[in-house]
């Protein structure tokens, strides 16, 4: 399906372009952003594989110019973007604009600071548009009731990580005084490493309490860490699920003005009209 009017006027050329790269509908739309993707996910391919020694020293070459083939395949079809889209400040600055970005500018600053064209692996973030391509509205609303959680909570949280971090250093510090330095605990930085480790259940076990009472310490820390790990979860959860019953009472039929629909109705389960 074409779009009811011309996006740009006075520039036919400009209309072709964005209906093959950002319409989803049509039959060019469909086949360029399938060719889109496969192109995104062969080039994260090439990087991973130029990343491993042996390979890179078979195929270096190879792998080398296939990577700069596909810089340049996505640089042309940014600057297609940028061209025609509806505002090229506003796709530039939104999320899959800075995405693409991203995705091309590593490889040419590899030509200055070797290796760290590694980073175009972000690329990988590209294939999220299979979510458009596809039309899975449903996943799309699911992934902004879980985003729009998080930012709800982020008071919550930043009130949380605060408390954790007194407490980490309030325990470093105690196991410097406990352990010292003949113990491994050099300095307290050193010291709240430890505690960051230990409390969230890592464990490395590069460092580990040799006096009694630090055993002691070690052990309330590990324990304090499982209660400390379900606060965020409970947190985000609770969130979840307030946005999940705020976007089933907000959904009122316009027929019969019922609401506490679920999120993914069609219809009304009232009156049958559709919502």
């Amino acid at each position: 399906m074409k779009n009811p009017e011309p996006v740009h006027p006075d520039s036919p050329f400009r209309n072709l372009i964005y209906e093959v790269i950002f319409e989803t509908r049509t039959r060019g739309g469909k086949l360029f952003d399938v060719v889109l993707l496969w192109a995104i996910v062969l080039s994260v391919v090439v990087v991973l594989l130029e990343s491993v020694a042996g390979i890179r020293t078979v195929y270096g070459p190879e792998l080398n110019l296939l990577e700069w083939f596909f810089t340049i395949l996505f640089t042309v079809e940014y600057l297609f973007r940028l061209y025609s889209a509806r505002s090229a400040l506003r796709y530039a600055f939104s999320f899959f604009g800075v995405v693409d970005l991203l995705a091309i500018v590593p490889t040419f600053i590899s030509l200055i600071l070797p290796g760290i064209h590694y980073l175009v692996v972000i690329r990988i973030l590209r294939v999220l548009r299979i979510f458009r391509i596809l039309r899975l509205t449903d996943y799309s609303s699911q992934a902004q009731v879980i985003m729009g959680a998080l930012v709800t909570s982020r008071k919550k949280i930043s009130v949380f990580l605060l408390g954790v971090l007194t407490l980490v250093v309030i325990i470093g510090s105690l196991m410097y005084v406990i352990e010292g330095e003949a113990n491994g605990f050099s300095d307290i930085p050193t010291s709240i490493y430890w505690a960051i480790v230990t409390m969230t259940t890592v464990g490395y076990g590069d460092l580990s309490p040799q006096t009694p009472l630090g055993k002691m310490l070690a052990a309330a820390v590990m324990i304090i860490g499982y209660a400390i790990i379900a606060v965020p979860t409970g947190i985000v959860t609770l969130e979840v699920a307030s946005a999940v019953r705020d976007g089933q009472r907000d959904r009122v039929c316009s027929a019969c003005s019922k609401a506490g629909h679920d999120s993914d109705a069609q219809h009304c389960k009232y009156c049958g009209k559709k919502l």
